[in-house]
């Protein structure tokens, strides 16, 4: 996710300040990793630049310094050049799981670390942990008091994990072949 982008987007309504952004963005994106306040000032700091955000102004009200930005004309442009661009799907996927199975297969294949090392057993450690995270998305897009970005953020994350499950079971089923093949290399 484009950090630069969401900031811009946020700023597109008007001027706001930097704890504000990141305020509206964990409201926004409920799913997402929160943004850390150091996060926010960089890519503004980032933003202004390169022209694409301008402090609008400052003030203290007696306390600690504040600065209002606001997106600038060419800002404008570059987000919805950004929002109409077609994410391409990735042209490698470097999954971190599948990784770790064939990690699993080479450390369990002969070598002196590879006590312990079972591709299957990770692979259902795994689905349990997913199982749980699929447990907790569910709560949080059934209550009650969910609003639809939240649910919508939760059923995004679900079904990609319910991809990971068809995959972990599709592995799983093919592991034997899947460590011949790693282990004749």
């Amino acid at each position: 996710m484009s950090t630069r982008h969401i900031l811009l987007g946020l700023l597109a309504s008007g001027p706001r300040h930097g704890y504000d952004l990141k305020r509206r963005h964990d409201e926004r994106f409920p799913q997402a990793r929160p943004l850390a306040y150091a996060q926010v000032y960089t890519t503004l700091q980032r933003l202004v630049r390169d022209g694409l955000v301008e402090v609008d102004s400052t003030d203290s009200d007696g306390g600690p310094e504040r600065t209002l930005y606001r997106a600038t004309e060419q800002g404008h442009g570059e987000l919805l050049d950004w929002a109409r661009e077609i994410t391409p799907p990735a042209p490698h996927v470097a999954n971190e799981i599948f990784a770790k199975v064939v990690v699993a297969i080479l450390v369990a294949d002969g070598s002196p670390v590879g006590e312990g090392a079972d591709p299957a057993a990770h692979l259902l450690a795994q689905r349990a942990a997913h199982m749980a995270r699929m447990r907790e998305l569910t709560a949080v897009k059934t209550d009650p008091k969910a609003d639809l970005t939240t649910v919508l953020s939760a059923d995004y994350a679900l079904a990609h994990l319910d991809a990971d499950l068809r995959w972990m079971t599709t592995t799983a089923a093919r592991l034997t072949t899947l460590t011949a093949e790693v282990t004749a290399a």
